[in-house]
């Protein structure tokens, strides 16, 4: 195990962790930030099995779905810029999609009600090449019928943040990836940050994908979908995460009223409710106001909750398929924030 601590190591974290632990096993890193100082920066088990790497604070993990949340900022960036609006039609920008698309716009696809198809289940089951972001749209240029109208119902979409993604590029003129790095990555000194397409590019200090199976744990690193980008396509490790959590408490980025849209989930027809705003669920915990996300992909599981009010936020992040690292992190927080075990 490799760890660092800072202002106290609490005994039930580790117990926590107890299953990421040891040299045969996938680890995970962990970090816990209270008032802008990192009281918690720990790593456990192994990033890499085959080569007996271990996991430390600076590996790099695939973000899978929390890194909607970059992408949901790249979309914030450029309306501050003035390059798009929430309300605007996204076929002004992506015409290649269907008619049954028209009145989906930028904003449906940021809250996740746009009722776009999801692509995972437009993908042949013959197919062994990675999808990209580009073959994602054509697919669903294909596929001329939504779940519910525009706004009316909220679904969960990888469909949608692959096409924000997809937006960034047509209106910034830049790939996703270098526009994340130039306008999010870099002024946050976010160094060990990457998009990642395999066999395209390479990952500092990477944390390579398991699954566990009768003989231990076997390489379930990429899968068909991994070389998507927009909806979770982000490397990154613990402390680069420090940065930006940090930056959200601030105006680096964009202002506090953009914030507060991005973290205001929509209003229904017919008073439903949905939790999601701006690539973040939003929700209440213990009586106090959550961010919180997972990320789910071929081999990696990973959970960040932030509690604004409270300047606390707790990070996990996983190299197995398996495990609850939202779980824990609630927990750390009941432990270290809310002085109560759970």
């Amino acid at each position: 195990m490799s760890c660092a601590t800072a202002g106290g190591r609490p005994p039930d974290i580790d117990a926590l962790l107890g299953e990421y632990t040891g040299p045969a096993v996938p680890g995970a890193s962990v970090v816990v930030i209270r008032d802008g100082r990192v009281i918690l920066r720990r790593a456990y088990g192994m990033a890499d099995l085959e080569r007996h790497v271990p996991a430390t604070p600076e590996t790099d993990y695939r973000l899978a779905s929390v890194s909607k949340q970059f992408t949901a900022m790249a979309i914030m960036l450029l309306a501050r810029d003035g390059k798009l609006q929430f309300d605007q039609p996204i076929r002004e920008i992506l015409p290649e999609l269907p008619a049954g698309a028209q009145r989906v716009t930028v904003r449906h696809l940021l809250n996740h009600t746009s009722g776009l198809p999801d692509y995972e289940d437009l993908i042949p089951d013959t197919q062994t090449v990675q999808v990209s972001d580009r073959d994602v749209l054509a697919l669903l240029a294909r596929k001329d019928t939504l779940y519910f109208p525009p706004g009316s119902a909220y679904r969960y979409s990888n469909s949608g943040y692959v096409l924000l993604g997809l937006i960034v590029e047509r209106v910034s003129g830049r790939s996703l990836s270098e526009f994340l790095r130039t306008r999010i990555f870099a002024p946050l000194g976010m160094t060990a940050s990457v998009t990642h397409v395999e066999g395209k590019d390479t990952v500092p200090h990477r944390a390579y994908g398991y699954s566990p199976d009768s003989a231990g744990f076997r390489p379930t690193d990429q899968s068909v979908t991994s070389a998507t980008l927009g909806d979770g396509g982000i490397y990154t490790n613990v402390d680069d995460l420090v940065r930006w959590d940090q930056a959200l408490y601030g105006e680096t980025l964009v202002d506090a009223a953009t914030l507060r849209l991005a973290t205001t989930p929509p209003a229904l027809p017919g008073g439903a409710e949905t939790q999601y705003g701006f690539g973040w669920f939003v929700d209440t915990y213990r009586n106090e106001r959550r961010w919180r996300h997972t990320g789910e992909t071929s081999g990696f599981r990973n959970a960040i909750q932030r509690f604004p009010d409270r300047r606390f936020t707790v990070i996990v992040l996983t190299n197995r398929n398996g495990g609850e690292p939202a779980v824990i992190a609630e927990r750390i927080a009941d432990a270290l924030l809310f002085g109560a075990a759970r």
